[in-house]
């Protein structure tokens, strides 16, 4: 097994931590490019959210009196239209009501996972939007809002029209529907974020082999084990061992209570070696022993984190984000990413743009981990979480595509 590169659930970040946003500049476009036909009027469209009956389906039916309404309040809402094939776009027009983005970006996808800006701007201001000589191909077309124009509401758009060559008359579809916009209570999703995490930290998708994990590797922490790397050195493991024997008393592991008790805190192996590891891998072909471990992963790391990023209104990426730096760094170290973040970029909550705000946490997340030499390979972040950010691939999304420590992976559905 791959000797892996492990936690620091420590309260405090490294001095010095910064974050540098990245954003595109918004792309000016000239009058004058030829209309083409239509290619989206009718095709099913979907949103991320949408208030009573004002679906996104109001927002490509040739009306400019019908519109598609997110949710009210601040954050990320997209409306996303299937163009039923691949289709030259060379023309949008945005036709905002009263409720308008000051910052968004039309984005073209073949597979709607992996998105290409076809114009981002941070100066909307309303009214109509007529976006000329655009150059992308795409199925899907999306129009993704980070940030209100207006204190209130939310976003309301009341037509949406993308235009490209005369195209085959395509039959209607209906529209996707499931987990497409979901956050990580989702079950699906959450199985996408566990094997996310398991890819950096056992080197496989396959994180339900990993139960019986256990080694030494150097960093500090005493003993690794178990499906996230509950280590002696930090509390968490002697937190296992002691729930198990509440469940099941007697167990193997049951005798070397004493001995996490005085090593914790410590890289010291004092009273577990020799039997310790072979007495965990033995427990953990015990279906009490692997709830064990669940329920702690849950309610150590992945609870908290999702309920710190939904109050941030994060979607199912900043989710995950969250949740992989709680699992390396423990909640507190999490929390002190975010409020190094949180110096140069507001959350969706406050009124900020997502895509900004997961910028400047992927960068305190990278400058953190590189304070500390186990840290130093930081693709976790750089080949697999920022590059679904510069997809914008906010819902996590499949098909996923990502590389860790060099190795690849990837996620169909």
């Amino acid at each position: 097994m791959r000797i892996r590169a492990h936690h620091v659930r420590s309260a405090a970040l490294g001095a010095g931590v910064s974050a540098t946003l990245c954003v595109p500049l918004a792309i000016s476009v000239a009058a004058g490019a030829d209309d083409n036909v239509v290619i989206s009027r009718g095709r099913p469209a979907i949103a991320s959210s949408n208030t009573g009956s004002e679906v996104a389906a109001r927002a490509n039916d040739a009306s400019t009196v019908t519109r598609w309404v997110s949710v009210a309040g601040p954050g990320t809402q997209w409306v996303r239209i299937d163009l039923g094939s691949v289709q030259r776009i060379e023309r949008v027009r945005l036709s905002w009501a009263s409720t308008f983005a000051k910052t968004y970006r039309v984005q073209a996808s073949a597979d709607g996972s992996n998105w290409t800006d076809l114009y981002t701007t941070r100066a909307g201001n309303g009214g109509a939007d007529d976006l000329k000589r655009l150059e992308g191909t795409g199925r899907y077309l999306r129009v993704l809002a980070t940030q209100r124009g207006r204190s209130s509401g939310g976003y309301a758009l009341a037509d949406v029209r993308a235009y490209g060559p005369a195209a085959k008359v395509l039959p209607a579809t209906a529209p996707a529907t499931g987990s497409l916009v979901s956050g990580l209570e989702d079950g699906r999703k959450k199985e996408r974020a566990l094997q996310l995490i398991s890819s950096a930290e056992n080197s496989t998708l396959s994180w339900r082999r990993q139960f019986a994990y256990i080694e030494d590797i150097g960093d500090g922490r005493g003993y690794t084990a178990g499906i996230v790397g509950f280590t002696s050195g930090t509390s968490d493991l002697l937190a296992v061992v002691t729930e198990y024997t509440r469940r099941k008393p007697g167990n193997a592991l049951a005798r070397y209570l004493p001995a996490l008790r005085a090593v914790n805190g410590s890289d010291s192996h004092a009273g577990l070696d020799p039997g310790f590891p072979a007495a965990w891998r033995a427990a953990a072909a015990d279906p009490v022993m692997q709830r064990v471990q669940e329920n702690a992963r849950d309610t150590y790391y992945f609870n908290p984190a999702l309920r710190f990023a939904r109050s941030d209104g994060l979607r199912a990426l900043g989710q995950f984000a969250y949740f992989d730096a709680a699992v390396m760094h423990g909640v507190s170290g999490m929390r002190a990413i975010r409020a190094a973040a949180l110096r140069t970029a507001k959350t969706p909550a406050q009124g900020g743009d997502e895509l900004a705000y997961l910028n400047a946490f992927l960068n305190a997340r990278v400058a953190e981990m590189r304070t500390e030499e186990a840290h130093s390979d930081v693709s976790r972040v750089e080949t697999a979480q920022r590059m679904f950010l510069r997809r914008s691939n906010l819902d996590l999304t499949t098909p996923l595509n990502w590389k860790v420590y060099g190795d690849a992976y990837r996620l169909a559905g």
